[in-house]
């Protein structure tokens, strides 16, 4: 009887617009890079697993267990897994993979039995760029081969997310398991994060690129920046919403049901115009605020993947204002690009791509004034906007290091970007990545 090896794989995206601003229901501008994962896998009956994961870097990590050690009584519990997963560090990245049974067996009804599995990666982790995503997104579609599964819609992203959020335990948005299962080369997809509606790709005029170059810094959603950050802004909501008369059992109960949509603005703080913002909801956010007293005034948040830590200071008017600006950005941006696909005059189409340039810069500042931009990054930025030929710089995905976006035109455009990455990897001696 032969063995049978069920195969998928999975691009990584480089963020153009929209960053860390998903999780408030901005709209978001991603697009595929040429790297990805790959995935192989034969499946067992023994429930061992074996697993062989080749990283970007050349290394090689290896784990070999039992399933059922991460199975609450026979069943799959994602709150044991994750604590099970934790318990080895050393082996915890192992749960962006066998997460994946666990969830299919807990959502699709599979019986999982364990496999051999071959990873391979050439996307590095920690840049930005949905390293994570892409093994979710190629694991879930090996699996669902081997178990003659099918998906609907936004189904399987929105598992891959799950497997993130509650086995793996990183507070990520749903952005990049959706670009990764959705993007197409050439072309930026654009996501309205409320959660999951995906519109029409936007062709990339012809000479126009968006690349990427890795900071060297490294970039962990799950990390302290990251999390404080988009608690911020969800408890910027909670003082709106309790301001526009929304009680605090109001809160309570949407976070339990993650039913929004009789919360004002459905519970997105993108759906809040930047006019109405300045006028009337600015003033009624601290500057800071320290958990404690957050807890005492408002008691609770609508997100269910962070949770206020009474001793911290959280920056809420900063975060809470950057989706709304930033959702302000990102139209704009997409404006540009439908009236550069239908402009064919040289100096409008100049005009135009300045002002994308712009906006890049306004959304990399947004970023640092919520506290994830780094003295690289910053680096980066200004050297790339000092350099003749590339017209907008950003920082991308979760910030706090990983990649900057840069936007330039033509192969020139394309060949500056490659001095600046070779400038770059000499004066930090490092070996920094290209997205392209």
């Amino acid at each position: 009887m032969s063995v049978r090896t069920f195969r998928a794989s999975a691009p990584g995206r480089l963020d153009v617009m929209g960053g860390i601003a998903d999780y408030s229901g901005s709209l978001v501008l991603q697009k595929s890079i040429v790297q990805e994962t790959s995935v192989e896998l034969i499946l067992r009956t023994d429930y061992q697993c074996n697993i062989n994961s080749k990283l970007s870097t050349g290394e090689t990590l290896q784990f070999t267990g039992d399933f059922r050690i991460y199975l609450k009584d026979g069943k799959v519990d994602y709150s044991f897994a994750q604590q099970s997963f934790k318990q080895n560090p050393e082996k915890s990245w192992v749960a962006y993979i066998l997460g994946c049974a666990l969830a299919l067996q807990k959502e699709k009804g599979i019986t999982f039995k364990g496999a051999d599995m071959k990873l391979v990666s050439d996307i590095p982790n920690g840049k930005g760029v949905a390293s994570s995503a892409s093994v979710e997104v190629a694991t879930v579609q090996a699996l669902a081969k081997a178990f003659d599964l099918s998906f609907s819609g936004t189904e399987l992203p929105v598992l891959a997310q799950r497997i993130e959020n509650l086995v793996v335990g990183a507070p990520c948005g749903l952005m990049d398991q959706l670009s990764s299962y959705f993007g197409k080369p050439d072309t930026l997809l654009p996501i309205v994060c409320q959660p999951n509606l995906i519109q029409s790709p936007i062709e990339i005029p012809i000479d126009i690129h968006f690349i990427g170059i890795d900071s060297g810094i490294r970039h962990q959603v799950a990390g302290a920046s990251y999390r404080d950050v988009r608690c911020a802004a969800f408890m910027g909501y909670t003082i709106i919403g309790q301001a526009m008369g929304v009680s605090k059992e109001d809160i309570v109960n949407a976070k339990r049901s993650q039913n929004l949509s009789s919360l004002p603005f459905n519970g997105y703080l993108s759906n809040i115009s930047v006019s109405d913002f300045e006028s009337k909801f600015q003033k009624l956010l601290p500057d800071s605020l320290t958990g404690k007293d957050f807890l005492s005034h408002y008691e609770e948040t609508i997100d269910p993947l962070t949770h206020v830590d009474p001793n911290k200071f959280y920056n809420i008017r900063r975060c809470t204002a950057h989706p709304i600006h930033e959702n302000y950005h990102v139209h704009q941006f997409q404006e540009i690009l439908f009236k550069l696909n239908t402009t064919f005059d040289q100096p409008e189409r100049r005009s135009l791509m300045e002002h994308m340039g712009t906006l890049m810069l306004a959304s990399h500042a947004s970023y640092s004034l919520c506290g994830l931009g780094t003295e690289r990054t910053d680096e980066i930025v200004s050297m790339a906007m000092a350099t003749e030929g590339i017209t907008g710089a950003r920082i991308t995905g979760g910030g706090n290091g990983g990649t900057v976006c840069l936007l330039v035109t033509g192969n020139v455009g394309q060949t500056i970007a490659k001095r600046l990455q070779s400038n770059l990897s000499e004066r930090y001696n490092e070996n920094l990545t290209l997205f392209v």
